[in-house]
């Protein structure tokens, strides 16, 4: 499985495979780059860690919501 983050940025908000030195997607506002994720996750097995304007993690979401694990919290 695949780890993602989005993290707010100087221009907007980006999404970024974990260990990757470049953005895999780019949105104006948080809730684009949420809409983008889903879009650009469809058919892939990914965990996403959405991150808050100060860097903490909000919450994390898997892809698809079926490849999240039953016992987790949330």
């Amino acid at each position: 499985m695949d780890n993602y983050h989005i993290n707010a940025t100087d221009n907007g908000w980006e999404l970024r495979k974990q260990g990757a030195t470049r953005a895999s997607k780019t949105a104006a506002t948080k809730e684009e780059m949420l809409q983008v994720t889903a879009t650009f996750l469809e058919g892939k097995t990914a965990s996403v860690k959405i991150h808050k304007k100060d860097g903490t993690i909000q919450e994390e979401r898997t892809y698809p919501r079926s490849a999240d694990p039953s016992r987790s919290e949330g």
